[in-house]
Formats: C-alpha cells, structure tokens, sequence
C-alpha cells in the first residue's frame, strides 16, 4: 500500500527539506515532498497528477488541501483529499479528514473526525471555497458520511 513503487511514480517538482521551516501558505502544482515543516496551509491546483508527501519526520502546521494526500508525518489541521487519501503507519492528523478514498495503515492515527466526501459533495464544497474567497457569503455544505475515529498504540 505504501510501497517505493507508489512514491517513485509520483514526479516530485518541490522537495522541502528536514531541516527547513517554512511559514506561510504554499500554493503547489506537480508532486510536493515534506521533510521539514510548513507552517500554513498547503494548497494544491486542481489537477489529478498534484501530489503531495509527507514524510515521517515532516511537519505541517496548517490545512492541507489536494487530490493525492500520502502522509506519514504529522498535520495540525484539516485535511481535504478529492481523489485518494494514504495513510501510512507513522501518520497523525489532529483535525478532521475529508476524503473520497482512503488508505490506512494500522498505527495511523486521526485526532477529529473522518467525512467520507462523494464526487458531487466535494464539487459543491469546492465552488462554495472559491465564493468565499471571491467575497460571497457561502452556507455550508452536509457530508455524506462521518466517523469519529482513532487507531494505533496508546
């Protein structure tokens, strides 16, 4: 599930390293590698091949917000994945998980809550966070699914 094979498909254009710290929000395209930490939130263009990684040592301090989610490291914040969200081992999240699909290792752990996102529910959310950054009011929208859940060794 979380095999070399997946990472080395995924075409890393930005690799940021175990001994940076970034702050500020980041706005990626391409295939997005977390080492170090970023302080702010990390969006992704909405493209199907964007890509981000975070590995077990990185450290994001902030929303994440992307197609492709792996992460094995730590995000203090929400994550919204609109194609497919991997979990491995060392991952934690303490915030809520949106997802269409997800992967998860025993060990992963969830801190909030994790909404299962339908293609139609994610379109709708996504239109209604460009109107709110256009300046329009936005109602929120219901998820399909959602399970309070917490897995791993204590």
């Amino acid at each position: 599930m979380f095999g070399k094979k997946k990472i080395k498909a995924a075409q890393i254009d930005t690799l940021i390293g175990k001994n940076t710290v970034v702050k500020g929000d980041i706005h990626y395209r391409g295939g997005l590698h977390i080492e170090g930490k970023v302080q702010g939130d990390l969006i992704a263009e909405s493209n199907e091949k964007t890509v981000l990684i975070v590995s077990e040592k990185g450290c994001v301090e902030g929303d994440v917000k992307g197609p492709v989610v792996i992460l094995n490291g730590m995000i203090e914040g929400n994550v919204y994945s609109t194609v497919t969200l991997e979990m491995a081992q060392h991952a934690k999240v303490k915030g809520n998980v949106y997802y269409k699909l997800l992967e998860m290792e025993v060990g992963a752990e969830v801190n909030g809550s994790l909404i299962h996102q339908s293609v139609q529910t994610a379109k709708v959310k996504e239109k209604l966070s460009q109107e709110e950054v256009k300046g329009k009011p936005s109602a929120a929208g219901s998820p399909n699914d959602e399970v309070n859940l917490t897995t791993g060794n204590g």
